[in-house]
């Protein structure tokens, strides 16, 4: 059901009535590796990049997800790295499933009452957009490059691999990242950095700054 907007905020689209007994997705885990790692273990990051607008189903994601975690865990280590599938199926493909069987011309109503099943869900993804990310030690780079090109093949179309110049999942840039931590200007939270800005209450920056 859609949530009052009166506050400025949007719930989910009314469920489709039409589209009933959807499967579920292939794809369950999105993350893997040492997920948990502190946000200073992992200071690389290389990202699997779609350069076409198209669908991937949630087979094809699962397939590249185990291809990859295959691929660290038996070169670098289970504990040496950390992957997370970017996209998730939300797309309900539709079959319009036809007879094939003798006879079937007679039972058959060509395209009248032509709404499909549901058949499966796809991932939309758009030119640019990262499908896989993977964040590991700069020794590392190399095999999380290798395991990004083999995952690839799992995917129709074309896709690039980018090594990131941000430090881990974050989106400060690595010179900066060391930087502002030093200063106290990132806190590390998670797999990721918060950052402090320079603006607001007195006691928060002294709370902070409490053991310099």
């Amino acid at each position: 059901a859609v949530v009052s907007t009166q506050s400025g905020h949007y719930g989910r689209d009314p469920k489709s009535r039409f589209c009933r007994g959807v499967p579920d997705p292939k794809i369950r885990i999105y993350d893997l590796g040492r997920k948990r790692a502190h946000v200073d273990d992992f200071p690389a990051c290389v990202h699997l990049v779609s350069d076409e607008k198209e669908q991937l189903s949630s087979e094809a994601l699962e397939a590249a997800r185990i291809c990859a975690n295959k691929y660290m865990v038996k070169f670098v280590g289970k504990d040496c790295f950390h992957i997370r599938v970017r996209k998730h199926p939300f797309h309900v493909l539709r079959i319009n499933k036809m007879l094939s069987c003798a006879g079937a011309d007679r039972l058959q109503t060509g395209m009248r009452g032509a709404y499909g099943k549901p058949q499966g869900l796809v991932a939309r993804v758009n030119i640019g957009e990262s499908l896989i990310s993977m964040r590991c030690k700069d020794v590392h780079v190399p095999s999380a490059i290798e395991a990004l090109r083999r995952a690839k093949m799992k995917f129709p179309g074309r896709q690039k691999i980018y090594p990131s110049r941000n430090w881990g999942f974050t989106k400060f840039p690595k010179a900066i990242y060391e930087e502002w931590r030093n200063c106290k200007r990132l806190i590390p939270a998670g797999a990721h950095a918060k950052y402090i800005s320079a603006h607001g209450p007195l006691s928060g920056w002294k709370k902070i700054h409490a053991d310099d």
